[in-house]
C-alpha cells in the first residue's frame, strides 16, 4: 500500500493505493493516523479511489484508524470507495458505522 497526504483546509486527505491486506499495510496506516493525531489533526478523509482490494485485515485497519481518531477527538471519513470494496462493506454492515462519500470533495465538505 502507498499513502499520499494532502491538506485541504483543516482536513487531511490520505490517498491510498494498491491493496490493503496485510500487517505491513496496517502498521503503515496506523503509524500515519497516530502521526496526524499527535500533530493535532482531527479531520481525516481516506481516499479509496486507487485501492484495488481490501480483505478482513484491511477492514480491521480502517476500523482501527477510525477508533484512534475518535479517541483523539477526531473524525474519519471514507471517499471514492470502489464498487467491489463497497460490496464488502455493505455485506459486513460497516456502511452503518463508517461515513462513506462518493468523492473526496463531498467528504471534505461534510465536515
Amino acid at each position: 500500500m502507498k499513502i499520499e497526504q494532502n491538506q485541504l483546509g483543516d482536513v487531511v486527505v490520505l490517498s491510498l493505493s494498491d491493496n490493503i491486506i496485510g500487517a505491513s499495510d496496517s502498521a503503515m496506516l496506523n503509524d500515519k493516523i497516530h502521526e496526524l493525531t499527535d500533530a493535532g489533526s482531527k479531520k481525516v478523509v481516506l481516499d479509496f479511489s486507487r485501492v484495488q482490494w481490501l480483505n478482513s485485515s484491511g477492514i480491521g485497519t480502517v476500523i482501527s484508524a477510525m477508533t484512534t481518531l475518535r479517541n483523539a477527538g477526531g473524525h474519519l471519513k471514507m471517499a471514492a470507495v470502489p464498487e467491489k470494496i463497497m460490496t464488502i462493506l455493505t455485506v459486513t454492515k460497516l456502511t452503518t458505522v463508517l461515513e462513506i462519500y462518493p468523492t473526496v470533495q463531498a467528504a471534505v465538505e461534510s465536515f
